[in-house]
């Protein structure tokens, strides 16, 4: 069994916030969705899209907050709750600024880093000890343009960028699936 029972992705709802950088949770778990043949449903009881990967490994729940960024923690902490998810069996998949364009980090807790997803989520769940993979969008280079830059769809030439780290991210999934969170870090820490 893995340890990961919930895939959280960040982004808002809206067909006008779909391909914009702060959606890049909610990509990477579309193509896990996919890859794992597992089907999107509006849940109200989570405020959320949830989805069952029924997998070899057991049961992974798939979630898309629909609650907007900075109130993720609704969903979260609903979904967990129901199904007795512990925070270190969480995974969040965020769009990350302080990393550039197809790189990808893992981390488990830490700072929420100003993100407003994060922040709602360690409130909810009351720590911050769960799991994050944290996907590389770059930073407008200025504080006071981040809001516009996370809510803008990136250039084609970024935008592929960002696309190359979602493929490495999904990569390691595998070994995520086995609980090798040490060789999932370091193939993601050693891809350029």
């Amino acid at each position: 069994m893995s340890k990961i029972k919930l895939i959280v992705g960040l982004g808002n709802p809206g067909t006008e916030y779909a391909q914009t950088r702060h959606n890049a949770g909610f990509w990477l778990l579309d193509e896990l969705a996919y890859k794992w043949q597992a089907s999107f449903k509006q849940e109200n009881k989570f405020h959320a899209e949830v989805a069952k990967a029924s997998l070899s490994t057991g049961d992974i729940w798939l979630l898309k907050p629909q609650t907007f960024m900075n109130r993720s923690g609704i969903s979260v902490a609903a979904l967990a709750l129901f199904y007795k998810i512990a925070p270190d069996e969480i995974l969040v998949v965020h769009d990350e600024l302080d990393i550039p364009p197809a790189a990808v980090k893992l981390k488990q807790g830490g700072s929420n880093g100003g993100h407003n997803g994060l922040k709602d989520i360690q409130a909810k769940l009351g720590t911050p000890n769960f799991w994050r993979l944290r996907l590389g969008i770059g930073h407008p280079g200025d504080k006071n343009l981040v809001v516009a830059y996370v809510l803008k769809k990136a250039p084609k030439t970024e935008q592929e960028l960002i696309d190359t780290g979602i493929n490495n991210a999904l990569a390691i999934f595998p070994l995520l699936l086995k609980d090798d969170f040490a060789m999932a870090t370091q193939e993601l820490h050693s891809k350029k």
